[in-house]
């Protein structure tokens, strides 16, 4: 099982089965860091549109106060109808909260990823060294 591929880049040489033991990892590796960057782009977005739902809430109850002050009976189907638009920016809002928990935990679990696949590369070299020193003995 003796396997002589070597590929030397700028002073170091790389075995070709440490390359191919390490391609895998870096690939998951980039997925990961992308899936968090666009985890943390997402959170963003979702935490602009939450303050323009809460501006949004604000506008209304002064819309409501104006016309009760205003007592205009003309503007009741139009009442009705922005209590139907804050019932479903409420339920957005509690979308959006959901959402924002679903975030923080995709947080956490991609905070661990570095040190598991630090211990992961260490198991590999181990046994790549182990398997080298099998073909090689004293």
């Amino acid at each position: 099982m003796a396997d002589d591929t070597e590929l030397k880049v700028g002073g170091f040489t790389f075995k070709g089965v440490y390359l191919a033991a390490a391609l895998p990892l870096l690939g998951s590796l980039s997925g990961g860091i992308y899936y968090g960057y666009d985890v943390v782009n997402r959170f963003w977005g979702v935490e602009e549109s939450v303050t323009e739902v809460l501006d949004a809430v604000s506008r209304i109850q002064a819309l409501e106060q104006t016309i009760g002050d205003n007592n205009v009976g003309q503007l009741n189907t139009k009442l009705s109808e922005i209590s139907t638009q804050m019932v479903t920016i409420l339920e957005q809002q509690r979308t959006l909260l959901d959402l924002r928990s679903k975030v923080e935990r995709a947080e956490l679990l991609t905070n661990g990823i570095d040190n598991k696949l630090q211990r992961i590369q260490a198991d590999i070299d181990s046994t790549w060294d182990a398997i080298d020193a099998l073909e090689k003995p004293l």
